[in-house]
C-alpha cells in the first residue's frame, strides 16, 4: 500500500505507523543524496511556512529553514518574543490568523496540547520541533543516524538511553524503537524512569515488532552488548538552576564513559541530541564546573570526541529528516 501523508501534521510519532516512518526515512535518504550532490529540489516552490519558537534552539531552527528553502519555500520566523501567541492572542486564534497566511506551522515550546490545538484549529499541517512531552522530528534524525551506521540492518539491534529516561527525548525514543524492532532500553535512576502510561503505550507495539522495552538502574547491565548509546542533558531548557544540584548528584553514575562504551558491541556507535555539556566551553559547562567542581556531565569528552561518535552525523541529519516531513505533507 503506498503511503500518503499530504495534509498530516506530526504531532508524535505515535500517530504514524512504521510503513509511514519507514517511508519518511526513505524519502529522507533520497533528500540527502540529492542535497550532497548539489541537484536543486524546489519542489515546493511558492509555497511559505512559520517556525513558531518559545524555546530557542540551533539545529531545529536551522534545519527548518535550509530545508525549506532548499525546497523553494519561504520561511518567517517567530521567536519567544516574535508573536502574541499565548500572551495577547489564543491558541486558537493565533492557528487560525496563520493557517490563513501559511502553508505549514512548525511549533517548538512547551505544552504539548499547544502543538495539537495549533494543528486542530489552523488547517494546515503543524510539526512539532519539541514539546516538554514529545520530540518527534529529532527521532527521525536519531534513527535515520542508526541506519546509516548499521547499513539500514537494525531491527533487533539494542538502543541504551542513560539518564533522565523520564524526559520528552527517551519518551520518543522508545516509541520510533517500539515501530521499528530495535530493543529499547531506558537506564536511570527509578526516579527518572519513563511514565508507566507511555511504557504501556509501546509494550504491545514492540511485541508486534519482535522487539523489546527494558527499564534498569544498572547502567554496566543496560550497556553490555548494545548496539548505540544515547544520553541527553540533565538539565532540560526551561528548567530553573537550582535543579543542577540534584541532577547532577542523581545522574552522576550514569554518565556515558570510556568504561561504559567498552562494554558495548565492537562497532557500536554513540549519540546525543545536543546541545552538550561535555566539557566546560560553555558559559552554563564553566558556571558548573566552578560551582560544583564538575568538568563533564552526562557524557566523557573523550566519548564524545570519539571514534564511536555519530553526533555531527545525527545533527545533520536534522535537516534532511525535517525536510522529508515538510515535502511529504505539503506536496
Amino acid at each position: 500500500m503506498s503511503v500518503n501523508l499530504s495534509g498530516r501534521s506530526l504531532l508524535k510519532l505515535l500517530d504514524y505507523s512504521t510503513e509511514e516512518i519507514e517511508y519518511l526515512l526513505g524519502l529522507a535518504r533520497e533528500l540527502k543524496a540529492l542535497k550532497r550532490a548539489g541537484t536543486p529540489h524546489r519542489y515546493l516552490s511558492g509555497k511559505n511556512v512559520v517556525l513558531l519558537f518559545q524555546k530557542d534552539s540551533t539545529r531545529t531552527r536551522c534545519a527548518f529553514e535550509v530545508g525549506a528553502m532548499d525546497l523553494g519555500m519561504g520561511v518567517t520566523y517567530l521567536g519567544p518574543s516574535g508573536s502574541q501567541m499565548g500572551k495577547k492572542e489564543s491558541i486558537e486564534d493565533t492557528a487560525r490568523v496563520l493557517g490563513r497566511m501559511y502553508d505549514g506551522i512548525e511549533f517548538r515550546g512547551y505544552l504539548q496540547s499547544d502543538v495539537e490545538e495549533l494543528a486542530a484549529k489552523s488547517g494546515v499541517p503543524v510539526w512539532n520541533g519539541l514539546t516538554d512531552d514529545w520530540h518527534p522530528t529529532q527521532m527521525l534524525a536519531d534513527i535515520m543516524t542508526v541506519q546509516e551506521s548499521f547499513d539500514y540492518d537494525i531491527k533487533g539491534r539494542t538502543l541504551v538511553f542513560m539518564g533522565d529516561a523520564e524526559n520528552n527525548v527517551a519518551r520518543s525514543l522508545m516509541v520510533v524503537c517500539a515501530k521499528l524492532g530495535v530493543n529499547f532500553i531506558a537506564c536511570g535512576p527509578r526516579a527518572c524512569w519513563p511514565a508507566s502510561d507511555v511504557v504501556d503505550a509501546c509494550m504491545p507495539i514492540a511485541a508486534a515488532n519482535g522487539c523489546e522495552i527494558t527499564l534498569t538502574e544498572d547502567p554496566f547491565e543496560a550497556v553490555r552488548g548494545a548496539d548505540v548509546v544515547y544520553t541527553d542533558v540533565w538539565v532540560s531548557m526551561g528548567e530553573p538552576d537550582e535543579v543542577w544540584e540534584k541532577r547532577i548528584q542523581l545522574l552522576t553514575p550514569y554518565r556515558v564513559t570510556e568504561e561504559l562504551m567498552e562494554l558495548t558491541a565492537p562497532d557500536s556507535i554513540f549519540l546525543h541530541c545536543l546541545p552538550s555539556f561535555h566539557d566546560t566551553n560553555t558559559t552554563i559547562g564553566a558556571d558548573i564546573a566552578a560551582r560544583f567542581g564538575v568538568t563533564e556531565m552526562e557524557v566523557e569528552d573523550a566519548v564524545f570526541e570519539g571514534p564511536r561518535s555519530r553526533v555531527m552525523d545525527e545533527a545533520e541529519n536534522r535537516m534532511h529528516t525535517i525536510k522529508a516531513v515538510m515535502y511529504a505533507t505539503l506536496k
